[in-house]
This record gives structure tokens, C-alpha cells and sequence, in this order.
């Protein structure tokens, strides 16, 4: 069967809530919300091509006006309400911007092929310049192995960054 033109919908049960922190050492993580704009655009302006380096894909194609940068919020913050994506926004203990990170259905990021279709969930990150010459790339992505399955029904993840991490 093809499935290329086809995603693969997150499941939570029912009596699961979608967790609203991550904490691993000195990372904090959140939902991302629109709130964040002003963090969120500073970050993603000074690190597009870190993020095209490190988790690949399209976005972002240049740097984003804030105007486009509240619209993907606001639709992060939907997705995340009605349980079909999930973003959060990383930040230091000290309060500094690192990050985010993305858990999509399977064929969202990713097309959706019969080995794919086996994952629960594609996980994908993204950090700053300067959180990636400080070893945050790494740390998020140890954080993020330990905490998608301790948290999250997940038993299954499929890590879509263009570069992997061999920690």
C-alpha cells in the first residue's frame, strides 16, 4: 500500500493529558504559545542556518517577519490544544531561549512509508546558535529520549533531525 499521502495520527488515551514541562538538568520546557513571539522570532532569526543544518526540512526557508512568526505560533498553540501536534519552547534555569521541539503524527514531517508507519510519534528539535555551542543540540536530544517514554505513552519515536546525535 502506499502511504505517502497519508499521516498517522497521535494517540493519547483518553485519561492522558499531554505533559506541560520537560526538566533535565538545566532545561525547562513548555507549550509553545503565542507569548513567546518575541523570544521565539529573536531565536529563530539568529539560527536559521543552524536549524537548517541540524533538524533539516523547509522551515525556516529565511528569516520570518513577526507577523508569520505569531501565525505559526497561534497554530502551534491550536495543535497542541486539540491534541494532533505538540510544540514547546525550551528554555535555560536561568531563563535564556534555547529552543524548540515538535512531536508530529507520523507523514506530517516525515512522508509516511510501511517502516515509518510502525513509529507512535516524529520527534524533531531545534536550537540556537549559541545553545548549540553551548552542547544544548545534544542535551535536548538525551532529554527528549528520556522523557518521551517516561512521560508519553510512546514506545516508539522516530527522531527526524537531519543530524542525530550520537550520545
Amino acid at each position: 500500500m502506499e502511504l505517502a499521502n497519508f499521516t498517522k495520527i497521535i494517540v493519547l488515551p483518553t485519561n492522558l493529558e499531554a505533559p506541560k514541562e520537560l526538566k533535565f538538568e538545566d532545561i525547562i520546557a513548555r507549550p509553545l504559545l503565542r507569548t513567546d513571539l518575541t523570544d521565539d522570532l529573536a531565536g529563530v532569526n539568529s539560527s536559521v542556518n543552524i536549524i537548517r543544518e541540524t533538524r533539516g526540512g523547509s522551515w525556516p526557508s529565511g528569516e520570518l517577519t513577526a507577523e508569520e512568526d505569531f501565525l505559526d505560533l497561534a497554530w502551534h498553540e491550536r495543535e497542541f490544544g486539540s491534541n494532533s501536534s505538540f510544540a514547546y519552547v525550551v528554555y535555560s534555569a536561568n531563563g535564556e531561549y534555547i529552543g524548540c521541539f515538535y512531536l508530529y503524527g507520523m507523514g506530517v514531517r516525515t512522508e509516511l512509508t510501511e517502516t515509518l508507519a510502525e513509529y507512535d510519534v516524529d520527534a524533531s528539535w531545534w536550537v540556537t546558535t549559541k545553545a548549540f555551542e553551548q552542547g544544548y543540540y545534544e542535551k535536548l536530544y538525551y532529554a527528549l529520549q528520556t522523557w518521551l517514554i517516561k512521560d508519553f505513552p510512546f514506545t516508539k519515536i522516530y527522531y527526524s533531525n537531519k543530524q542525530i546525535p550520537s550520545v
